[in-house]
């Protein structure tokens, strides 16, 4: 019936999207989902291309990175993905995935992304650590670095969105001035609580 996979995804996915009521989340994962898997690149990906002309405007598109697990993102790369796909990309950050290899868990803070990267996103997604008490670390630092990208950037889809930042402990380091190492240091200062804390818990 159709010429191409990414013709058939498409239409299948513009079909369940307006079943749907064309509901404000509405998230594609293509399969080719990082720069790894396109041939020969993300930019002259045919089935890229025709993902982005075909999928309607609505719906958010899934992207891992250069790679499946990332170790960098650059906004050069976003805007190139943003280019072929006519709208800006969801990461699906699979920074601390080990569901791959349970032998690992991935504790450090979250690096590796540059600065001013907001205005280059629809959103982003964190893929955790399989062990639910190894998220503290990640999921704190995540927090820290988007409390600054609020802070360095003046992204339209971002309105309102300062009071996410006034949530956040103003312990923590100034607005556009992410570090890793400061973010860790804040993180394993309130985990030490947290743990604390639960040791003093009935049954614990």
């Amino acid at each position: 019936v159709f010429p191409s996979l990414a013709q058939a995804q498409a239409s299948v996915a513009n079909e369940v999207y307006q079943e749907l009521g064309q509901p404000s989340v509405f998230l594609f994962c293509p399969t080719e989902y990082c720069s790894s898997l396109c041939s020969p690149s993300p930019s002259q990906s045919c089935y890229l291309q025709t993902i982005g002309q075909e999928l309607l405007p609505g719906i958010g598109v899934i992207w891992t990175g250069p790679k499946v697990v990332s170790q960098e993102l650059s906004a050069v790369l976003l805007e190139e993905v943003e280019g072929v796909l006519q709208r800006r990309p969801v990461i699906w950050d699979n920074l601390y995935a080990n569901d791959y290899d349970c032998r690992r868990v991935f504790l450090g803070p979250y690096m590796g992304r540059a600065p001013g990267l907001m205005p280059k996103l629809h959103g982003l997604l964190l893929n955790p650590n399989c062990e639910l008490q190894a998220n503290f670390i990640p999921i704190h630092t995540l927090g820290t670095w988007f409390r600054s990208e609020l802070g360095s950037c003046g992204h339209p889809d971002l309105a309102g969105m300062e009071m996410v930042a006034a949530l956040v402990d103003s312990r923590g380091p100034r607005e556009g001035s992410y570090s890793p190492q400061e973010a860790l240091e804040l993180a394993l200062r309130d985990w030490v609580v947290e743990i604390n804390q639960q040791a003093l818990e009935p049954g614990r």
